[in-house]
């Protein structure tokens, strides 16, 4: 190699380290991975910086003035929060993004800095995110969201002709026989011209229409959920610049002073397709063609069918083609746009979607929950409603921080408590933060606390309980605990999206009762996504890292149908140098290329190198029920045959029990020098045991985030670790430091 040319790579390595450095430098302390000492914790936890929370979800309502405003923050500070969550609301005496709303705004972020308090900006009126309080219909009505849909369904005899003229906005003609048979019809100066062959048709015609979601809008004067204020174009980014437009750019020019300050960033709300049809934008035809390489046209009548017709394999993976191009838009027309507006202005972008506990629905509203995540500083989830409560299981809270894990993000938030019916009172409301608290989740926003003005209803109930600023101080000690140092999982468990784009209910059902079953076994865990798997994650010797430094040495892939050649040969090569690749259920019977569409089929040579379990299934883990029974859920009833592939693929723990304890949950992170273990008991019962921790430490605490003391805890070292007796009463958490 040339002399100048070693310079060269010499010189573009040092501008790389330079331009990360500069780049770590500008971020704030909460804004990266921190690997603090656990002396370093301790200075800190009894009174964590504002950052960490937790905040309420206040709403300027009605006739708000600077009066309100200051009882609500002295309120709200008394209460224990550090923060707040802002939305403007309805019927203020201003119009929502007016230069008076600005001004009062203004008054607000000085009023909650002189407090210490930090502000998240909602990002709308309301929600869904991306209305702009209906700006979009009134000033920008080309860049609403569209949908396809069928605008005429011709029945045809065959040997009958259909001779007629179509919409400018026709985007496709198919005709589909009783047995699926499908013939794309072409249009030609704006007509059709067809002739049945035998047997009984359906001409189906394919337009793009304007077509939103429904908006629950606090400028909408009807005070309903409605389409009366549209979205954007959310696989738009023209559509999304121009929303920040709207929105962010306007309050960058009235208090971008204290971007990055008193202002953490800008929050946003379940952006999602809750519409008829199928999401659709101009350039998806494009983008689809550039990325699949066919065109996609002639099977949209296809999917466009009532459920009463089901589709051909053929049809259905091309179907899953779309859902993967939709996906890939959703997530760089939307979320990305927001969330590197955020870091360009020392911002971070929080939001959650919609249906995070119906990966399902989500992956036909959203497309994938990892791409559109993985761009987001704060990933989060939402549990407004029953979704967790003691008589649920509920691992979805772990989405959300395992995307910050596979993407080197120091925090995953929650929106909680909204729409609890019924709601839950003081110590509901601490045992359904911890189970989000022992499932990753590092930054609390409580819903709902509506400003005091006249008129208002109260906040809710549990925050106006006595013990409730007890229970804010042990969420603020917990946040920053749980924020500091690194995740330590080494087992990922495959989120199948891919196949749930095909309808596949079974691999859902199997996805979510083996993240029981893993967390019924104490394993550590995150989720991944094929993308992670393909590309994203770092391979070593036997391990496949995050961007937060934990390596996973264990990959479990559940009941999944379709898998992608990219990923396959990631975990072959994972496999041939040390990791365990576990199938459950079944092994997948398709393996996808570029497209799904030409998927070939799986070989049994394809998994000869893995373990795999598929002669026991699973038991379907119920949906939470909409109001709480009396009982909780029993453990799981697993067959042996999936406990001993469970063994073999996970052969050492960070934690393991005397003897079995279905209750219990874990959470262990690594500070620089020492093994942080968060420990709940979700069960009614008391549970006594015996833990062995595999650390390399000696020395065991007690951290008491209830009250910021710190005890010793008993231990005996062993070879195979640290030995603790475990008591735990119902419902008890318990934090231990291991130096």
């Amino acid at each position: 190699m040339k002399p100048n040319t070693l310079f060269a790579i010499f010189l573009a390595v040092v501008l790389c380290l330079t331009a990360a450095s500069v780049t770590a430098q500008t971020q704030h302390p909460w804004q990266r991975l921190q690997s603090p000492t656990a002396a370093q914790v301790r200075s800190v936890w009894t009174n964590p910086p504002s950052e960490y929370g937790p905040e309420p979800y206040y709403g300027l309502n009605g006739a708000v003035t600077l009066e309100v405003v200051d009882r609500d923050l002295d309120q709200m500070k008394s209460l224990g929060f550090r923060a707040v969550t802002v939305q403007a609301g309805y019927n203020m005496p201003f119009d929502y993004l007016s230069p008076e709303y600005f001004a009062f705004f203004q008054k607000f972020v000085a009023e909650a800095k002189k407090r210490d308090m930090r502000v998240w900006i909602v990002d709308d009126a309301g929600y869904p995110s991306g209305f702009a309080g209906g700006k979009f219909t009134s000033e920008k009505p080309e860049l609403r969201m569209q949908a396809l849909e069928v605008a005429q369904r011709i029945p045809v005899k065959g040997g009958d002709s259909v001779n007629q003229a179509v919409t400018p906005e026709t985007v496709a003609v198919s005709a589909i026989a009783e047995d699926g048979q499908s013939v794309s019809i072409p249009v030609s100066n704006g007509k059709i011209s067809w002739t049945a062959p035998a047997g009984n048709w359906t001409v189906i015609v394919v337009e793009h229409q304007f077509r939103t979601s429904p908006t629950r809008s606090d400028t909408n004067k009807k005070r309903v959920k409605d389409t009366e204020q549209s979205l954007e174009d959310y696989l738009s980014a023209d559509a999304t610049n121009q929303y920040l437009q709207f929105t962010h750019q306007q309050y960058k020019k009235y208090v971008g002073d204290e971007f990055g300050r008193t202002i953490l960033g800008f929050r946003g709300d379940e952006p999602d397709y809750s519409i008829r049809g199928i999401p659709w934008t101009p350039e998806f035809f494009a983008r689809f063609q550039q990325l699949k390489g066919y065109d996609i046209r002639p099977y949209l009548a296809a999917f466009l069918l009532p459920p009463s017709s089901p589709l051909t394999p053929h049809q259905a993976r091309a179907r899953a083609d779309y859902w993967d191009v939709f996906s890939r838009l959703f997530a760089a027309g939307f979320f990305r746009v927001q969330g590197d507006w955020c870091a360009a202005n020392h911002l971070e972008y929080q939001v959650h979607l919609n249906h995070e506990e119906m990966e399902l629905q989500l992956a036909h509203s959203e497309g994938d929950f990892f791409r559109d995540m993985q761009y987001v500083q704060v990933p989060g989830i939402d549990s407004i409603w029953h979704q967790i409560w003691t008589d649920t299981i509920s691992d979805f809270p772990r989405l959300a921080s395992s995307v910050s894990h596979v993407y080197g993000k120091p925090r995953s938030f929650t929106e909680t408590f909204a729409a609890y019916r019924p709601q839950p009172d003081i110590a509901m409301a601490r045992y359904i933060l911890n189970e989000q608290f022992v499932r990753g989740i590092n930054l609390i926003e409580m819903m709902y606390f509506p400003a005091t003005s006249a008129g208002a209803r109260p906040a809710p109930s549990f925050m106006r309980d006595p013990a409730f600023p007890a229970l804010a101080a042990y969420v603020r000690r917990l946040s920053y605990l749980m924020s500091m140092g690194r995740p330590t999982a080494d087992v990922a468990l495959y989120l199948p999206t891919s196949s749930l784009w095909m309808n596949d209910k079974a691999a859902d059902d199997a996805f979510v009762s083996t993240e029981r079953l893993l967390s019924e076994h104490q394993v550590n865990f995150d989720i991944v996504s094929e993308d992670a798997l393909a590309t994203d994650l770092i391979p070593g010797k036997g391990t496949l890292a995050t961007a937060s430094g934990n390596a996973y040495r264990t990959v479990i892939l559940p009941s999944t149908p379709l898998l992608s050649q990219a990923a396959l040969d990631r975990l072959r090569s994972f496999a041939s140098t040390g990791g365990h690749v576990l199938f459950l259920g079944r092994t997948p019977t398709l393996i996808a290329g570029k497209t799904i569409l030409d998927a070939r089929s799986a070989t049994p040579s394809d998994f000869s190198w893995a373990i795999t379990e598929t002669s026991a299934q699973l038991p379907i883990t119920p949906t939470p029920p909409a109001q709480p029974p009396a009982a909780a859920p029993a453990p799981q009833d697993v067959a042996p045959a999936i406990l001993q592939a469970l063994r073999a693929a996970v052969p050492t723990r960070e934690l393991r029990l005397d003897h079995p304890a279905p209750a219990l949950r874990i959470l262990p992170r690594r500070w620089k020098d020492a093994d942080v273990y968060l420990l709940f008991n979700e069960g009614p019962a008391a549970l006594d045991n015996t833990a062995t921790l595999a650390t390399k430490g000696h020395h065991a605490q007690v951290w008491y985030p209830e009250t910021g003391q710190i005890a010793p805890q008993p231990s005996t070292a062993t070879k195979s670790g640290l030995k603790i007796p475990l008591s735990l009463k119902p419902y008890e958490t318990r934090v231990l430091v291991v130096r």
